[in-house]
C-alpha cells in the first residue's frame, strides 16, 4: 500500500513550532508520509509542497488565533492550482478570543475546509478522521 502524503505547517505569523511537531510524530506513526513545512507558513508553501509532492491533504495548524484571517482563500488557490480534490483541514486555536466552536467551524467549513479542530484536539482524533477521509485502513502496526 503506497502512503498517503500530507504536508502540514503553522500558517502566517504563528511560530508554535512544538503542537506541530507533535503532529508529524503522530502522522508518522499512524502510517502516513508527512511533509512538516514548519512556522510561519504561507498559503503558496502549502500548495506548492503539496504539488510538488502530490499530496493527499493540506493540514494547517494556527495557535495565536489568526488563522481565520491566514485561511482565507486558500480552497480558491487550491482549486486554482490543479488541488481541487486536495483534502484540507484546519486546527488549533483558530479565531481571536472565545466563540462558540460550531459557529466557528461553519465559517471554516465555508471558507472549504473539509475539517475544523478545535484547541486541544487530540492527535488520534485527526488520524481518525484522515483514515476516514482518505479511505484508508489503519495499518497493523497501528493496531496495537
Amino acid at each position: 500500500m503506497d502512503k498517503k502524503k500530507l504536508v502540514i505547517g503553522v500558517i502566517g505569523a504563528d511560530i508554535h513550532a512544538v503542537g506541530i511537531s507533535i503532529l508529524q510524530h503522530a502522522f508518522e506513526e499512524a502510517g502516513f508520509e508527512v511533509v512538516n513545512l514548519g512556522v510561519m507558513v504561507s498559503q503558496e508553501e502549502y500548495i506548492a509542497a503539496a504539488i510538488e509532492t502530490n499530496a493527499d491533504a493540506i493540514l494547517v495548524s494556527s495557535l495565536y488565533g489568526h488563522g481565520e484571517l491566514d485561511c482565507r482563500g486558500l480552497r480558491d488557490k487550491c482549486d486554482e492550482s490543479g488541488l481541487k480534490d486536495i483534502l484540507l483541514y484546519v486546527g488549533g486555536n483558530i479565531v481571536v478570543g472565545k466563540q462558540p466552536f460550531d459557529e466557528v467551524e461553519k465559517r471554516f467549513k465555508a471558507m472549504g475546509f473539509d475539517r475544523v479542530f478545535g484547541p486541544g484536539t487530540a492527535p488520534e482524533t485527526t488520524v481518525a478522521a484522515l483514515y476516514e477521509d482518505l479511505k484508508v485502513e489503519k495499518p497493523e502496526a497501528v493496531l496495537a
